[in-house]
């Protein structure tokens, strides 16, 4: 993969993975189409023709079919990258980016040779909710006023998988860890560190705006994802992709939010199916039993 100058035209490429969101994804696509910089090429990475929906005859875009599993998904649509691209994003498919985000992530390629992967700022994030619908996400977006200071560039340990971009050179080579089965969990953090472990930077800026719905529909169940907040994490550490005291907050704030809210859990979150998935997870650590992929079958 090439890295055009930055004065040369840098050739962009998009990917979504996505499953059973198809409605969902085409208004995200939409806002996509808005950017101030366009993208060459958009990849929707998902598993049967009704993911993509009325997508696939856009031009424009590029619709490929996988095996489930976000890690897999990621993979197969990397697998599809033209070798000449320069830019690759990587964004859920309910993330809606302000109209400038690929313009200010180019930037920040610009001020730093170093810099391998860019991660925006989240306006809103309807994971921690309910969720946004699609017109309140809007509704964020239309309200929200572009940073018209210096953009400043923070180092992070890995992105936020919801909105990512990655200099293509620098991540020749890499994949996400497919052991990181279903919704992944930990998966752009693993990425992130396999980045790092190169001498390269991960950066958070200031000036790439989005709102990431949080949808609810095509999530793993409770149980599958306590497993998950659990195991993951840890197995990062033993690859050493996360430093091992960021791995045990990981699992310690994860396992006592489960316990304080399983009392009384919130509507729109599994909390006991989590806590039940914290428990197995955590007799397994006992047992040695790093093994990401047993969630997948519980």
């Amino acid at each position: 993969m090439s890295d055009a100058s930055s004065c040369g035209k840098r050739k962009i490429c998009v990917i979504f993975p996505t499953r059973g969101r198809a409605e969902i994804l085409h208004r995200v696509v939409e806002y996509v189409e808005l950017q101030t910089v366009k993208p060459d090429l958009i990849i929707v990475s998902c598993v049967s023709d009704d993911d993509a929906g009325r997508l696939a005859d856009r031009p424009g875009l590029r619709v490929i079919k996988g095996l489930p599993g976000l890690a897999a998904q990621r993979n197969n649509a990397l697998r599809n990258v033209p070798a000449n691209f320069d830019v690759v994003v990587m964004l859920d498919d309910d993330f809606l980016m302000h109209s400038g985000w690929i313009d200010e992530v180019l930037k920040a390629f610009d001020s730093d040779p170093a810099i391998a992967c860019v991660t925006g700022t989240v306006l809103a994030d309807g994971i921690h909710g309910p969720g946004y619908t699609v017109e309140e996400g809007c509704a964020i977006l239309a309200k929200a006023t572009p940073n018209t200071g210096p953009m400043v560039a923070v180092p992070t340990g890995g992105p936020y998988g919801c909105n990512m971009a990655f200099r293509a050179r620098s991540i020749a080579g890499l994949r996400f860890d497919e052991r990181l089965v279903l919704y992944g969990w930990q998966e752009d953090r693993d990425f992130g560190g396999q980045i790092w472990s190169r001498g390269n930077h991960v950066v958070r800026v200031n000036t790439a705006l989005g709102v990431h719905l949080g949808v609810k529909r095509g999530r793993v169940s409770g149980r599958k994802l306590g497993y998950s907040q659990v195991i993951n994490p840890l197995y990062l550490a033993r690859k050493k992709t996360m430093p091992l005291r960021d791995a045990l907050d990981h699992v310690l704030r994860n396992v006592a939010s489960n316990i304080v809210r399983s009392v009384s859990p919130e509507p729109w979150i599994d909390r006991r199916g989590r806590l039940s998935g914290n428990l197995i997870g955590v007799w397994d650590c006992v047992r040695g039993r790093l093994t990401p992929e047993r969630a997948a079958n519980l």
